[in-house]
């Protein structure tokens, strides 16, 4: 059955996934028909899938119709004959039980027409062990969606040993009929390729816990502020419910052997109900509407818990590589789409240092068989290799929190923290004065581009968690001068510096910003001053360059009132200098800083020196001006640049 065959979709299972599913085979104009095994677990799959309907529309993400018509192509049903008779695809999504899963099939069958395609969710489970029960296992396969369905982009999309490869294809465009991305996993393996690295690690975690290392604060907390992962791994365990964990330990503790022995604290809270979010209780307490009932403090990160959970992400990695399942891109793509990883698991370990990691397990091999280092991590350790061949270890210990990468004369700086949305510590400040004077160092290159990592922010300000967390260690007055040398160390530059601007804009980021010479923004992107939210002050040279470039009332308008505003509004108060497309902004401010790569290097030393010494006084900056308009007459450059004039051709100054 090809794609443009499928018109109705039988989604079994109206639980947490199924309802889920259900939704966005709705959204995608598919007719469908959600089932389970009792009316009242259907009426509340539905009513749940109408609140997030009504959610989407209130926040403009679909238009009222679109929600209702969405709505009324989904038919609530308890009847398997009913749900499947007329289904051209079935996607299976009840409890994670090989044996109901199998019992589920063999009802199925019963009615599924002759061309329908049967897939099942499964996060972990074998696929081709499932479809032995089936008559035309050819067209079984598995489509694990990732909850929530509606936000999560990744599908993983499973062959058993029997699946045609037209099955595959199918499935593949249906996936991506629905908005999704789908990733086709090499080999039918347990727990494909999110769960073999998601679950251990998971477990890990609850180990740390067991055997005293740690507390669950504290091991969430270095997850969150020292990782990077966009919530607590505990916190995350009891998202997706400590039964479903257990289950999917369990199984691939069957399959591999005891380095997936589950941790007995999962256990003893599965035997205790108390199974996470959705009973209230797990490795944390929740109030009625879901929220955890403490705050992960980012003071209480273990560089210890740090390394062993690392090591444990690095160890699967491998051993999926290993065995052909996919590539540390692919699986690095994988846990981006699917778990919400800012960074993959192997771009993480190679940031840390394989090397390094590989110790961290070895150590510990002797106390338990899950840190047996795998076979193709040994070899990488021992080649001094990383997952990814392009990235450099020398880079990696110089500098943690921003990139350099140096392109046609122009050094991209990248503030390279996207899982907190590029926010400035202490080290990245460090970091940005090393860079400059490298890049300044370098004769090859003649302008600066800054950008942010990732989609999210260019910078979203000061870390404050981070900055008030150890207020008491530095002084304050020293902080605000070593945030106003580095942004200095922008401006004192002899180079062009250009900032590309896309999504959040804020504080400290915003401060960084107007060190450059030239700004350019996303269409999409925010800025703002927004210290005062926090009942602080831009320290960090805010006060004095914002005035400068917009002028004393509009700066003193955007300090005070600690408002957001888009770009646009931004380029009119004379802050951004050019507005693009949000996909654009990168690209758009490398051709402004090749541009002025490409222009007279002393002429615009001089310039910018002439405009410093204006903001001290108008005498001052004359002064410079007339001393650097001397200079400039009597160089190579402006030989160069009147020839290439009178010649009608590009001139090629070389700073001469």
């Amino acid at each position: 059955m090809d794609l443009e065959e499928v018109e109705t979709v039988a989604v079994l299972g109206a639980g947490t996934m199924g309802h889920g599913i259900a939704e966005v085979a709705a959204l995608a104009g598919f007719d469908v028909a959600l089932r389970d095994i009792k009316e009242e677990f259907v009426r509340a799959g539905h009513e749940r899938i109408e609140a997030s309907l009504s959610e989407l529309a209130e926040r403009d993400e679909v238009t009222t119709d679109e929600a209702d018509a969405a709505l009324d192509r989904i038919e609530p049903v308890v009847e398997m004959e009913a749900a499947v008779s007329d289904a051209d695809a079935v996607i299976e999504s009840v409890p994670e039980k090989r044996d109901v899963k199998r019992n589920v099939y063999r009802e199925v069958g019963q009615y599924l027409g002759e061309e329908a395609i049967l897939t099942t969710n499964t996060s972990a489970l074998s696929v081709t062990e499932l479809s032995e029960v089936i008559e035309r296992p050819e067209d079984f396969c598995g489509m694990h969606f990732f909850n929530p369905p509606v936000r999560m982009q990744l599908v993983e999309v499973t062959p058993g040993a029997y699946t045609h490869d037209g099955t595959v294809e199918t499935v593949m465009a249906l996936a991506r009929a629905m908005g999704k991305t789908p990733m086709r996993i090499s080999r039918d393996e347990p727990g494909f390729v999110v769960n073999r690295v998601v679950a251990p690690l998971l477990n890990e975690a609850a180990w740390l816990v067991h055997d005293g290392v740690a507390s669950a604060e504290e091991v969430d907390a270095t997850a969150r502020y020292g990782i990077g992962l966009p919530s607590g791994v505990l916190r995350l365990a009891d998202d997706i419910g400590l039964d479903v964990l257990a289950d999917v330990l369990g199984y691939l503790h069957e399959e591999f052997g005891p380095a997936y022995e589950p941790c007995p604290l999962l256990a003893e809270h599965v035997e205790a109900g108390d199974l996470g979010e959705k009973t209230g209780a797990g490795f944390y307490g929740y109030d009625e509407e879901g929220r955890p009932s403490s705050e992960i403090s980012s003071d209480a990160i273990r560089e210890d818990v740090e390394r062993r959970l690392l090591a444990v992400m690095a160890n699967e990695t491998a051993k999926l590589v290993g065995a052909d399942v996919a590539s540390p891109t692919e699986i690095d793509e994988a846990l981006m789409l699917g778990a919400g990883f800012p960074e993959g698991p192997g771009t993480l370990a190679d940031r840390a240092g394989l090397t390094s990691l590989y110790e961290t397990l070895a150590e510990r091999q002797a106390d338990a068989p899950r840190y047996a280092p795998a076979e193709a991590l040994v070899e990488r350790a021992g080649a001094g290799e990383n997952f990814h061949n392009d990235f450099s270890e020398t880079d990696s210990e110089s500098f943690s929190d921003l990139s350099i990468e140096i392109v046609d004369r122009v050094g991209h700086v990248t503030l390279d923290r996207p899982h907190r949305r590029n926010t400035i510590t202490r080290d990245l400040l460090d970091e940005l004065v090393e860079a400059v004077e490298t890049l300044e160092d370098d004769p090859e290159v003649r302008a600066i581009l800054l950008t942010g990592a990732g989609e999210g922010a260019f910078s979203a300000g000061a870390d404050v968690q981070r900055i008030a967390g150890d207020a008491d260690a530095i002084d304050g007055v020293e902080l605000a001068r070593k945030g106003q040398r580095a942004f200095a160390s922008l401006e004192k530059c002899d180079m062009p510096v250009v900032a590309g601007i896309g999504g959040d804009c804020f504080g400290g980021g915003m401060e960084l910003a107007a060190a450059a010479d030239l700004r350019v923004a996303a269409h999409d992107a925010e800025l703002g001053q927004t210290e005062h939210e926090f009942g602080l002050l831009p320290g960090w040279g805010g006060t004095q360059r914002l005035p400068d470039l917009i002028g004393e009332s509009r700066a003193t308008e955007v300090i005070l009132t600690a408002a957001r505003y888009d770009a646009e509004t931004m380029a009119t108060y004379g802050f951004v200098n050019e507005v693009v497309d949000g996909d654009d902004v990168t690209e758009r401010a490398l051709d402004v800083a090749r541009d002025l790569s490409a222009g007279p290097p002393i002429a615009q030393r001089y310039t910018k020196r002439a405009i410093r010494a204006g903001r001290q006084s108008r005498e001052a900056g004359l002064e410079v001006e007339a001393h650097a308009f001397g200079q400039l007459l009597n160089t190579e450059d402006i030989v160069e640049g009147v020839a290439a004039y009178l010649g009608d051709h590009e001139p090629t100054f070389e700073g001469k």
